[in-house]
C-alpha cells in the first residue's frame, strides 16, 4: 500500500449543477425575508435521533446567533436515509411543531433516487416562503448572517 492510498479523496455528494441548484434555492429563499436557511448533509448520521444531530450541528454552526433568531437547519444523511429541520425559537414558536413535521413530509415526498436535490430545493423554498411571511425582508437593517453555502459532514 503506498502512502497516497492513505488518503482518502473527500467524497462527493452531489455535482456541481447540483450544488449550484440548491444553493440557489437558499439564495431566492432569502431574498424576501431576514430569515436564514443553511443545509448540511453528511453520508451516515452518528447518532440515533436525526433532530438531535441536527440540534448539534445548527449550534456548531452558530445559527443561533442571528438577530430575530429565525434561522432554520436542513439536515440530511444520505446512507442513514435520514432528514431533520431544526428551526431556532423565533421562528419555530412564529409556526408550531405541526408545520415542520408537515415541511419533513412533503420533503419525503419528493425523494426518490432520482430527485433527492429536487426534494431538497421544494424543502428549501417552502420554509422560505414561511420566512418571507413571519419575518419579511426590510431594507434598512436586514444583511445576509450567514453563509448560504451547503455544509458537508463525513
Amino acid at each position: 500500500m503506498g502512502i497516497l492510498s492513505l488518503f482518502r479523496k473527500k467524497k462527493e455528494f452531489f455535482t456541481a449543477d447540483e450544488r449550484d441548484r440548491i444553493v440557489k434555492a437558499i439564495q431566492a429563499s432569502e431574498k424576501s425575508t431576514s430569515g436564514e436557511i443553511r443545509v448540511f448533509v453528511e453520508s451516515k448520521n452518528p447518532f440515533v435521533n436525526p433532530l438531535d444531530r441536527a440540534s448539534e450541528i445548527f449550534f456548531r454552526l452558530k445559527m443561533q446567533n442571528t438577530v430575530h433568531r429565525n434561522a432554520v437547519l436542513l439536515y440530511v444523511a444520505l446512507e442513514s436515509h435520514e432528514l431533520a429541520l431544526f428551526a431556532d425559537q423565533g421562528i419555530y414558536e412564529q409556526v408550531g411543531t405541526s408545520y415542520w413535521e408537515d415541511a419533513v413530509t412533503n420533503m419525503l415526498a419528493h425523494f426518490t433516487r432520482d430527485n433527492i436535490v429536487s426534494g431538497m430545493e421544494q424543502c428549501i423554498l417552502q420554509v422560505g416562503k414561511t420566512l418571507t411571511e413571519k419575518f419579511p425582508y426590510n431594507s434598512k437593517e436586514d444583511k445576509n448572517e450567514l453563509p448560504d453555502d451547503i455544509v458537508f459532514g463525513n
